[in-house]
Order: structure tokens, then sequence, then C-alpha cells
């Protein structure tokens, strides 16, 4: 009976050593959130950039309001970045007053701009 004690003794000892050299990682926690003044200034410069990437001459620029205005020939943009109560930014591209292949073109050119310019 003492040499299988001995032996259950050695296997629990041996069968600790082995699982102290088991190590799990904490898993990794997600970045505090960026506050929405930094959010919302990342999304308009974006939007101005954009603006200067699709060729549209600002005519207005209002960032209290997050709406900016401007032209392309015949097409008229108004483009607004609006805080959401669940902390996520609108943007809004209206382009109006050309054609209609040409306001599609302006909008998915700006879109697409502004979508390049967030990193997206």
């Amino acid at each position: 009976m003492t040499r299988s004690r001995t032996v259950a003794t050695g296997i629990a000892a041996a069968a600790l050593l082995i699982l102290q050299g088991c190590y799990t990682a904490p898993a990794p926690s997600a970045p505090p959130p960026r506050p929405m003044s930094e959010r919302f200034e990342q999304s308009w410069q974006a939007v101005k950039g954009a603006a200067y990437d699709a060729n549209v001459r600002v005519t207005q620029e209002d960032r209290g309001s997050g709406t900016l205005r401007g032209e392309q020939g015949a097409s008229k943009v108004v483009v607004t970045v609006v805080p959401q109560a669940d902390q996520t930014i609108q943007v809004g591209i209206s382009v109006t007053g050309g054609d209609s292949y040409q306001d599609d073109t302006l909008k998915r050119n700006l879109t697409q701009a502004y979508q390049r310019r967030m990193g997206r």
C-alpha cells in the first residue's frame, strides 16, 4: 500500500508541475474610446479633404453646425457631419443641380474620398 501511495503522490506532484507550466494570457482589452470631439474633428477634416480631392470649390464652411457647402460646375454640394446620441458620427452628402449622371458621379467621388481619408 505504501508503494502505491508513493506512486500516487509522485503522479500528483508531476501533474502539478506540468500544470504550472500552462499559462493562458489574459484577453486583450479594448482601448478606451476616443472623445467625441476628436472623432468629430477627424471626420470634419476628412470631409474637407474629400471636397478638395473631388475638386469641389467650398463656398461655406460652418464647423459649429457641421455643414460644408460647395459647388462643382452646375452641381451644388452640401455635406453634414452630425454627432449622434449613440456616440457615433453621421456624415451626409447631398449633391444636386447638375444632371443626374454628374451628381451621382460627384457624390460617389466624394464618398470614396471621404472613406479613403478615414482609412476605410
